[in-house]
């Protein structure tokens, strides 16, 4: 049939199948190059000038005069350049590559080149940025974004408010740890280029590469391979390791591979942002919240990259489950000379659920009423409305979730025979939610979402989206949703690995939205295929429509701020060691509202991984800045969990079916990790009892409290 694009060819490196999955640096096609990053040793400062040895045969350099475009990455705001300009802003940031067909060699060379640097005073902190006049980056303020929303009449609610009760919580970075580190493979061919690699956004990555080559999108194609894991992490820094590659080859035509040591891959790629949050709640002569005033902070590091849409998810999330009429919530991203923040499974909703379920726990204690029946008290229900003035159109079950929390766990009771007890075992219960999707009207005005689905033959249908498979199982859960909604046999849907070539921009792997939002339009696709069953062959494209009954003011953050939410409560208990501090966790219990759940061995994986990088970022995972210099860069001295770390996870869902999700589906994949965090410090603090303000709760940070006690 006429407009059936041709079949798809898996990989044209070579034609060799095997049963297992090749990653880049498995690929090794014929005059293949290796390339290497010299990268700044300064956390600002200006480039004076650059030796370079002589080269060998075969070497080359890649510089900024390299790139016939514009230096810059694609990514809300076009500041980071995909190699420095006459400024290095972070320890890490990119410089040259050195290309060649030797590991060796590279290496040496880099070792050999010499960079002249002049210093320049940077800004390291949080507390740097706030009191510096004039920012390096943007000249008039020490912040990339500021944000600020307000509900009710906040100023007249603290006028009659009979006390104000306030806590100031920080947390740190957290590395991805993705076992595949950032790894590209660039092939100039027949006037193109194809860049191949690990990523979480293809489009994205297409989009960097037509900025920075200057050429029309039909000379790019962007192929993803198999991922070993992305949480964040690849969503906008596949553009520069992949612009990288892709100017190698243009300028040597030969394939080159970019794969980033581990160390490297910790200490120069994004991580998850620092927060200060100071939270004031003001209560009335009865003992009512009436108004509630948050103050947010992250560390953005050099560029700003993502910051400005983590930010917005932090402050939209920050007020919690609760219902509280008056709110004023302002948010700053500021700008340092750190590594880059960015992505991270969450994205900012672990920092602010930490902060407000520790504060509204302190304020139970601080009130002599037991803390969990203080937060069912307020708890959203369907009808209110959220912290942005979004209506809650869906049922709010929070207190199923919380009965179910409660029979699993044993929480309540638990905690009633812990209290007043000399010991240094305690519980604590977190209760959260995650909106799925991009904020507001993001999926209609900024992605125009689209997907296709093909049919070859009654048995052969071929899902075409930009949506990736990182490990989480959206291949498989894309596929049962099709073959459910066609009355077909699994077998008989393919899915294949993103190629811009071949799938429409579906828009990024990111924000809880590939079941929710590409697997609601691909179930409408297999709807409409179903009822034109006679044709033997057919091709049909969906694009996303925003919700009926929604409204999102950009300018002024009022309305819906997510399309729908997922709900979820964790209980953990902990017992901390007296003499080392170290924390042993006892048991872990999880319960989640993610509507229907497509397969629920998938669901069970999201939860259990989910959980435990949650637990992780809570107790374990430190990773340390000093004068812009991570300390740890490997998996030696950054601590992630390991199996034996944890006990076996008890998890429940309750099935709560979303009317515009592909059989109900909500959100899944971060609303696993959001409410971990909040759930182990609660737990500490009470074994302690000692307030817990900062992440993660380290035997170090312990010790501090112990000693100020």
């Amino acid at each position: 049939m006429k407009g059936i694009s041709a079949p798809i060819k898996r990989y044209d490196f070579d034609e060799k199948v095997e049963g297992r999955a090749r990653y880049c640096a498995d690929l090794h096609p014929e005059g293949m190059l290796y390339a290497r990053t010299l990268r700044s040793d300064r956390p600002r400062a200006k480039i004076l000038g650059i030796t370079i040895p002589p080269l060998p045969d075969g070497y080359f350099i890649v510089d900024r005069d390299d790139i016939p475009g514009k230096n810059s990455v694609p990514i809300v705001y076009d500041d980071e350049p995909f190699l420095a300009r006459e400024v290095v802003n972070y320890v890490g940031e990119p410089i040259l590559l050195v290309v060649g067909p030797d590991k060796q060699t590279i290496l040496n060379l880099l070792t050999a080149i010499r960079v002249d640097y002049e210093d320049l005073e940077p800004i390291l902190t949080i507390e740097d940025a706030l009191n510096c006049r004039e920012n390096f980056i943007f000249q008039d303020r020490p912040h990339f974004v500021e944000y600020q929303y307000t509900k009710g009449d906040i100023s007249r609610a603290i006028a009659r408010a009979g006390c104000c009760i306030e806590d100031v919580f920080q947390t740190g970075y957290q590395e991805h740890v993705a076992l595949e580190t950032q790894s590209m493979l660039a092939v100039w061919e027949e006037g193109r280029i194809r860049v191949s690699g690990s990523m979480q956004c293809p489009y994205y990555l297409k989009d960097a590469l037509v900025q920075a080559l200057d050429w029309p999108e039909d000379r790019v194609r962007v192929v993803q391979l198999p991922t070993g894991g992305g949480f964040g992490g690849k969503e906008d820094y596949p553009s520069i390791v992949g612009v990288h590659a892709a100017l190698a080859a243009v300028k040597s035509g030969r394939p080159v591979q970019l794969v980033l040591e581990r160390g490297e891959d910790i200490r120069c790629t994004t991580k998850r942002h620092p927060a200060h949050i100071h939270i004031k709640s003001y209560l009335d002569h009865e003992n009512h919240i009436i108004a509630r005033d948050v103050e947010v902070l992250i560390d953005a590091g050099a560029y700003a990259g993502l910051s400005s849409v983590v930010l917005q998810r932090l402050i939209f999330s920050v007020c919690g489950v609760y219902r509280v009429d008056n709110l004023r919530v302002h948010g700053r991203a500021m700008a340092t000379n750190n590594v880059v923040s960015g992505a991270f499974r969450g994205f900012g909703g672990p920092q602010a659920f930490f902060a407000i379920e520790m504060h509204m726990e302190n304020i139970a204690q601080k009130l002599g009423v037991d803390s969990l029946e203080w937060k069912k008290a307020y708890f959203l229900r369907r009808g209110d409305t959220s912290s942005t003035g979004g209506l809650f159109q869906s049922e709010i079950v929070l207190p199923r979730i919380i009965e179910q929390i409660e029979e699993i766990s044993g929480y309540s009771q638990k905690r009633r025979e812990l209290s007043g007890r000399q010991g240094w075992r305690g519980i604590g219960c977190s209760v959260f939610f995650h909106g799925g999707g991009f904020t507001g009207k993001g999926e209609k005005d900024i992605l125009k979402t689209r997907v296709r689905l093909v049919k070859r033959s009654a048995s052969e249908i071929e899902i075409r989206v930009a949506n990736t498979e990182i490990g989480q199982g959206a291949a498989t859960t894309l596929r049962k949703i099709v073959a459910r909604a066609l009355e077909i046999p699994v077998e008989h849907v393919a899915y294949i690995y993103p190629d811009t070539d071949l799938c429409p921009d579906s828009g990024p792997t990111i924000a809880s939205r590939t079941i929710m939002i590409i697997g609601k339009l691909l179930y409408d696709c297999a709807l409409e295929m179903k009822e034109k069953g006679q044709e033997e062959t057919l091709e049909v494209t969906r694009g996303y429509t925003y919700p009926a009954g929604l409204s999102w003011d950009n300018a002024r953050f009022i309305g819906n701020a997510y399309a729908e939410y997922s709900w979820g409560a964790n209980v953990v208990e902990v017992e901390v060691n007296p003499l080392t501090l170290e924390i042993n966790v006892l048991g872990v219990w999880a319960v989640y509202d993610i509507g229907t759940p497509i397969d629920e061995r998938i669901v069970k994986g999201q939860i259990d991984g989910g959980l435990v990088q949650g637990l992780g970022y809570a107790g374990m995972e430190l990773l340390q800045s000093r004068r812009g210099k991570l300390q740890q860069g490997s998996l030696a001295d950054y601590i992630i969990p390991t199996f034996l770390d944890f006990p076996p996870i008890v998890s429940r869902l309750v099935e709560n079916p979303y009317e515009n999700g592909p059989f109900g589906a909500r959100g899944l994949g971060e609303i696993t990790l959001v409410g971990a965090a909040p759930a182990l410090a609660l737990a500490v603090q009470n074994a302690v009892g000692q307030p817990v303000r900062q992440l993660p709760v380290s035997p170090e940070y312990l010790m501090e409290l112990i000693c100020d006690e």
